[in-house]
């Protein structure tokens, strides 16, 4: 076979698969469409409003919330430092839960960070022979994250009632099953060869984990440790709509009283620290992981 027959064999097949895959994504487009028409049916059936009427008030509750912060004029800026209530001497301004949601973030994404990276040396193939306990581990982090943040803080807000520790509790849960699935997958990635040699020399297992894997692995488990906590403080944010605690339940409190100029001071506050937190991240992740790499 001739290399201009190769060519072309190669393109002919490729040009097959080119039309499958649009063959596919336009019946995946399809379907979609008529499940949202579906749904729509379905919401119109149970009188939940129809969405053609609604759609041109889309933007009214918006504009009352812009509206009402604007009237309130330079002082619109003092409200995240406004007392909202005392305790025990104590001030609690809108800073205070601010500083609550991320403390949240931070000792969520901790304690999912040590007990992740824990798991998912159980649940990496290449570093465990019993392949059923792998299996058993690596269907608990399935587990794990197959369940929202927010339907495990319910549950918890029953058992510890409506405070910080039932999203803390919540939001590590669920980072657990997250972490240890990627980092499951980094140490899968890992190169063997210290392994091997530290097996060589006669090492035990833990001594082959921590000397031979946990050095090439712990860059990426730190960085993919920051991108999550990035998420877990927008969670904590979330999961204070349920009641537990943070700046999301004064977010919930004052949506329910209608209160724009607050509503809206909140979401500010949120939209910097967000930025702020990635920001910083992107920084200390390449600061780290350029330190290890040099």
């Amino acid at each position: 076979m001739t290399d201009a027959t190769t060519t072309a064999l190669i393109a002919a097949q490729y040009e097959i698969a080119e039309r499958r895959r649009r063959v596919y994504t336009g019946v995946m487009l399809i379907v979609l469409v008529m499940m949202i028409l579906f749904g729509v049916q379905v919401a119109e059936d149970a009188n939940s409003g129809s969405l053609l009427t609604g759609l041109p008030k889309v933007f009214d509750y918006p504009y009352d919330i812009f509206r009402q912060a604007y009237a309130r004029g330079w002082s619109f800026w003092t409200i995240p430092f406004s007392v909202q209530h005392a305790d025990n001497g104590i001030q609690f301004t809108y800073i205070h839960y601010l500083i609550e949601t991320i403390n949240i973030a931070i000792l969520s994404t901790l304690f999912g960070f040590l007990f992740g990276g824990i798991i998912s040396i159980i649940a990496s193939r290449n570093l465990v022979k019993n392949q059923a306990l792998v299996w058993i581990t690596r269907r608990f982090t399935d587990i794990a994250r197959a369940f929202p943040e927010i339907v495990i803080a319910l549950f918890l807000i029953f058992i510890f009632g409506k405070n910080p520790i039932a999203a803390a509790v919540a939001i590590a849960f669920h980072t657990t099953g997250a972490l240890s699935k990627m980092f499951s997958e980094v140490n899968e990635n890992a190169d063997m060869k210290a392994w091997e040699g530290l097996e060589a020399s006669g090492a035990n297992w833990l001594q082959k984990v921590w000397f031979g894997i946990i050095p090439q692995v712990w860059p990426n488990w730190i960085s993919y440790a920051l991108l999550r906590f990035e998420i877990n403080v927008r969670a904590s944010a979330i999961l204070g709509f349920v009641g537990a605690g943070g700046l999301g339940q004064q977010f919930k409190t004052f949506v329910d009283w209608k209160f724009g100029a607050d509503i809206a001071s909140i979401i500010l506050m949120l939209i910097l620290t967000i930025i702020a937190i990635d920001m910083l991240s992107t920084w200390a992740r390449r600061r780290f992981i350029g330190k290890v790499a040099h």
